[in-house]
C-alpha cells in the first residue's frame, strides 16, 4: 500500500545529513594549521583522511555486525552519533597535542559518522519505497556539500580560525541530529529486524545482483575520496608549475560542491534511465578524467579548471544510484545492514587508495606527481565492467 510522504521529510533529511557529514573533511580543510601546530609529516593528507576513514570502517563493521540500524530506531541512532561525533570533533581543539592524539580523535569521529551517513540513507529508504534513487541523489548531494563546507569556511575571503571551524561544524552536526529526530522520525516502510542474525552477511552477499551493484560502488570508491582529498594538492601543484595565484580553498569547495548538483540531477534521471545506467555513465566519465589527469597541468588555466569541474561533477552522482541498487537487492529486514556493510568495504578501499596514492605522489617513483592520479582510473574500469554485467542480466 502506497503511503503519502509529507513534503518536509526529504528536505529535513537532506539538511540533517549535510550537517552531520560536515564533520568529515574538517581535518583536511584546516590541515595547514594542524601541520604547523602539531608538526605533522609530509604524509599528513593521507594520514588524517585515513584516520577518519578507518574510524568509519570500524563503526560500520560494528553497526553492521549487530544490525543496529535494523534492530533499533535509526533516527535515535542518528541523533546519538551526531552528538558523539560533534564532541569528538570539538575535542581536537582541546586535546590534540601531536599526531597520535589528532589521528585518534579523527578515528573516533569517523566511528560515529558511521551512524550518520549510512543510517541517513536507511532513514530515506524507510520513507521512500518508490523514487529512492531521487531521494538518495539529494542525500548524496548533502554529503558532498557537507564534505566541501569546511573548505568554504577556510577560504581566504571568509577565513575562520581553525578552532572556530571545528566549533562551527560540531554545532551544525548537533542541530542536524535534533532535526532528524524531531521532524522526520522512523519511516512507514521500516522493517524491523527483531534479533541479531549471525548469518546476515551471508544472506546479503548471496545475491548476485547485490554483489554486482556493490562492486560498481567499490570501483567508484577507489577514486572518490582520494580525488577529494588530493584536490587542494592538485590545485597547488598547478599553481606552482604555472606561477599563478589560486584561491585553493574556494576552488576546492566549488569543485567538490558541484557534485551535489550532479547527484540531484542523477536522481531525477534515474526515474527515466534507471539507476544502473546513470551510475555507469558517471563512473565512465570520471574514470576518463583520471586517465586525462597527467596532461592537464600544461593546459591554460580555464581548460585546467574546466576538466577539474567536469571531474568533480561526475565523480559522485554514481554513488546514490549504486546505493539504490544495493538497497533494492538487499534481503528484507537487512536493508540497513546491507547499506552499512557495503559502505564499510567501500571506505576500506578508499583508505587503501589514499595511502597508496599518497606514497606514490611524494616518492621518487617511476611516476611523476602529475601522473599519479591516473591510477584512480583503474577503479572505474573495475566498476564499469561489473555494472555492465548487471545491466545485461536484467
Amino acid at each position: 500500500m502506497s503511503v503519502s510522504v509529507p513534503k518536509k521529510i526529504l528536505p529535513v533529511i537532506v539538511l540533517a545529513q549535510f550537517a552531520g557529514t560536515s564533520l568529515w573533511f574538517v581535518g583536511n580543510a584546516i590541515l595547514p594549521e594542524l601541520k604547523q601546530t602539531l608538526g605533522l609529516s609530509q604524509y599528513a593528507v593521507s594520514n588524517i583522511t585515513s584516520a577518519i576513514m578507518l574510524g568509519f570502517i570500524a563503526g560500520t563493521l560494528v553497526f553492521a555486525f549487530f544490525s543496529l540500524a535494523d534492530r533499533y530506531s535509526p533516527v535515535r541512532l542518528f541523533l546519538i552519533c551526531s552528538l558523539l561525533g560533534a564532541l569528538s570533533n570539538t575535542a581536537v581543539a582541546w586535546l590534540a597535542t601531536d599526531a597520535t592524539s589528532l589521528f585518534s580523535l579523527r578515528f573516533i569521529t569517523g566511528f560515529f559518522i558511521a551512524g550518520i551517513y549510512p543510517v541517513g540513507m536507511k532513514i530515506a529508504a524507510d520513507w521512500y519505497e518508490k523514487g529512492l534513487g531521487k531521494a538518495l541523489g539529494f542525500l548524496l548531494g548533502a554529503l558532498i556539500l557537507g564534505t566541501a563546507f569546511p573548505h568554504l569556511l577556510k577560504n581566504r575571503d571568509f577565513a575562520l580560525p581553525w578552532k572556530s571551524v571545528l566549533y562551527f561544524t560540531s554545532t551544525f552536526a548537533v542541530i542536524g541530529g535534533f532535526l532528524m529526530i524531531l521532524f522526520v522520525g522512523d519511516g512507514p516502510y521500516r522493517k524491523k529486524s527483531g534479533s541479531f542474525q549471525w548469518n546476515a552477511f551471508g544472506k546479503i552477499f548471496s545475491s548476485k545482483k547485490w554483489r554486482q551493484s556493490a562492486y560498481g560502488y567499490f570501483g567508484h570508491m577507489w577514486e572518490l575520496y582520494t580525488f577529494w582529498g588530493f584536490l587542494p594538492v592538485i590545485l597547488a601543484l598547478y599553481a606552482s608549475k604555472n606561477k599563478v595565484d589560486l584561491n585553493i580553498s574556494l576552488l576546492s569547495f566549488l569543485i567538490i560542491g558541484v557534485g551535489s548538483i550532479s547527484s540531484v540531477l542523477g536522481g531525477y534521471l534515474s526515474k527515466y534511465w534507471g539507476s544502473a545506467k546513470v551510475g555507469i555513465t558517471a563512473l565512465f566519465i570520471s574514470g576518463l578524467c583520471c586517465f586525462l589527469s597527467p596532461f592537464i597541468y600544461n593546459l591554460p588555466l580555464p581548460f585546467f579548471l574546466l576538466i577539474l569541474f567536469i571531474w568533480g561533477f561526475t565523480v559522485s552522482p554514481d554513488s546514490p544510484q549504486f546505493s539504490t541498487l544495493v538497497a533494492q537487492y538487499a534481503p528484507d529486514g537487512l536493508k540497513g545492514t546491507a547499506l552499512t556493510i557495503y559502505n564499510s568495504i567501500g571506505f576500506l578501499i578508499t583508505t587503501l587508495s589514499l595511502i597508496i596514492i599518497d606514497r606514490i605522489f611524494y616518492s621518487e617513483s617511476f611516476l611523476a606527481k602529475e601522473n599519479t592520479m591516473l591510477l584512480l582510473g583503474f577503479g572505474a574500469i573495475f566498476g564499469v565492467s561489473s555494472i555492465l554485467r548487471l545491466i545485461k542480466s536484467k
